[in-house]
């Protein structure tokens, strides 16, 4: 019989020597299973983005991923937040590599998912806390809101909200944008697991259920449902200042993929035949005359600025519908490369200028260039000058109707819509070019992100792009007219222009700002709690006396 020492507050007792350590196979599976969980929760978020409707199982996702996490230490929270990463970033990002070779894609993924290690390491802290779905979604968010910063100014592609594009919680992007509609996710997702676990506990154990905890895990899951319902009144598509009368050109290139590029003439020339082939069936009667046209990014690849002949090209296409033109170039100024949107007035020629603000990285332009010459030069000879940030928002005027740029990339950052709109804007236009990407994903994922955009700040949503997929979005988020892939067309509808401002427009940054304090919170609560544990936990050495056994003699 051997006397164990026992912690403060445990009662001393008597006990035989340990149990034996499980079985080595036992201690393996403890391990793989977790893992698998992870990795195949992640997969499962992956599979809930479109072009998927798939968007529920996003729940299930987050569910798995905190039965993965819960009570473990922050160590294995990481591993698991890492493969977690991997499971829903590695296909979900796949994209990335179709032109350029698996290693950029690779090197991406591998980046990201540092950042859902690090979640999953903050979640696996706050997961011994009262209340933890709360918490723990609060940490999902402050890593989404890293990630969309740092590093080379942020990726916040794969944010959960640009997954909910079809889901019921889309109206919370009204409320609080992204990170209000990702928390809601998030939070219903844990507070499912959590409700599952203590009915499970309670039909094992024959306890009664801990009161409070079973009312924190309910309302994790019943209050996102219910504020979803409750935001609806915030979503209309009523034409506050009055329509307008909106025509999305959609060129189309002469190939796909990086190819494209050498064929900047030819995609100015598709671009400028199905307008005028829509001025013609405007003058049949065919089609409504629109109030002003939008051509995607990269429509115009050769500088109408110094490029006489472009400039004609573009001029005949205005005059031929009448109307003022959004164009899409590529302009040199001042020794300078700009993604640019050029304002082109049928009479008057270009008239305004909006120069792109978030360019991407190792797209636009090429950060650590001198390293990545030294290990592939191939890749710095696909980005051989750097475009510059343009610094202003940018609304055009075009027939009385303040239209918002947010250009291509530029849609997964919620600053870069939400300037927009507080610069005037009455409607959105998304002007993007996937021909780089051919058939992939990313055309899909990039429509959803636009769909969320419109809800989250109640404005008519175009995407006109190169080779598709083209769109009208209604504030409501619904597509009313699309085209499909690689072929010319247009798309032409009446659409309402808005002036309202929800709250997510007027909070800007503040919802984020309040959820990742959420995360602060529920991660020094948990440290404390951790601190406060070590020292309780202290072994004291137990006098023989108090044990009840007595002192040997000496």
């Amino acid at each position: 019989m051997t006397v164990t020492a026992t912690s403060v507050g445990e009662p001393e007792q008597l006990e035989p020597a340990a149990a034996p350590a499980p079985a080595r196979g036992v201690r393996r599976v403890r391990r793989v299973v977790p893992a698998a969980a992870a990795s195949l929760s992640g997969v499962l978020l992956y599979v809930s983005f479109p072009p998927r409707t798939l968007w529920w199982l996003a729940l299930p996702a987050f569910a798995v991923f905190g039965w993965a996490l819960r009570g473990r230490t922050w160590k294995a929270g990481l591993g698991l937040g890492y493969l977690f990463g991997l499971g829903f970033l590695l296909p979900l990002l796949v994209w990335t590599g179709v032109e350029v070779g698996s290693g950029p894609w690779l090197a991406l993924v591998a980046v990201e998912a540092i950042f859902i290690a690090l979640v999953g390491a903050g979640i696996a802290l706050v997961s011994r806390l009262p209340a933890w779905p709360v918490w723990a979604a609060g940490v999902w968010i402050a890593g989404e809101a890293a990630r969309a910063h740092v590093p080379f100014g942020g990726f916040p592609w794969g944010k959960i909200a640009f997954g909910q594009a079809d889901g019921v919680f889309l109206p919370l992007a009204a409320v609080g944008g992204t990170p209000v509609l990702g928390f809601a996710v998030v939070l219903c997702g844990f507070g499912l697991y959590e409700t599952v676990r203590l009915v499970v506990e309670w039909r094992r154990t024959g306890n009664a259920l801990r009161r409070g905890a079973a009312v924190a895990a309910l309302i994790s899951v019943a209050a996102p449902v219910a504020g979803a319902v409750a935001a609806r009144s915030l979503v209309s598509d009523k034409a506050e200042d009055g329509t307008a009368t909106v025509a999305v050109i959609q060129g189309n290139v002469p190939r796909s993929g990086l190819e494209f590029n050498a064929q900047r003439r030819a995609v100015l020339d598709y671009h400028a035949r199905e307008t005028e082939r829509l001025a013609a069936e405007v003058k049949a009667g065919k089609v409504a005359r629109p109030d002003f046209v939008l051509w995607p990014e990269n429509s115009s690849d050769v500088d109408p600025f110094a490029n006489p002949d472009a400039a004609a090209v573009i001029d005949r296409a205005a005059k031929a519908i009448g109307v003022p033109i959004s164009v899409g170039g590529v302009v040199e100024r001042g020794g300078r490369l700009y993604n640019e949107q050029i304002l082109w007035d049928p009479a008057k020629g270009p008239v305004d200028t909006y120069d792109k603000r978030q360019v991407q990285p190792f797209g636009e332009y090429l950060p650590l260039r001198s390293l990545l010459n030294a290990i592939n030069p191939d890749w710095t000879a696909m980005v051989r000058q750097d475009f510059s940030r343009g610094h202003k928002p940018g609304v055009f005027t075009m027939a009385g109707a303040k239209v918002g740029l947010v250009t291509c990339y530029e849609a997964a950052f919620d600053w870069t819509v939400r300037s927009t709109v507080t610069d005037g804007a009455q409607l959105i236009s998304v002007p993007s070019n996937n021909a780089t990407f051919d058939r992939s994903e990313m055309t899909y994922q990039q429509l959803a992100m636009s769909r969320v955009r419109a809800v989250e700040h109640s404005r008519t949503v175009t995407v006109p792009v190169t080779s598709g997929v083209s769109a009208i979005i209604m504030p409501d988020g619904r597509i009313t007219q699309r085209t499909g892939m690689f072929v010319a067309d247009s798309l032409v509808q009446k659409v309402p222009l808005r002036s309202y401002t929800t709250p997510a427009t007027r909070l800007g940054t503040l919802p984020e700002m309040l959820l990742v304090l959420v995360a602060a919170g529920g991660l020094g609560w948990a440290a404390a709690s951790a601190a406060r544990g070590r020292r309780d936990r202290k072994v004291q050495v137990v006098r023989p006396e108090d044990a009840g056994v007595a002192e040997p003699t000496r």
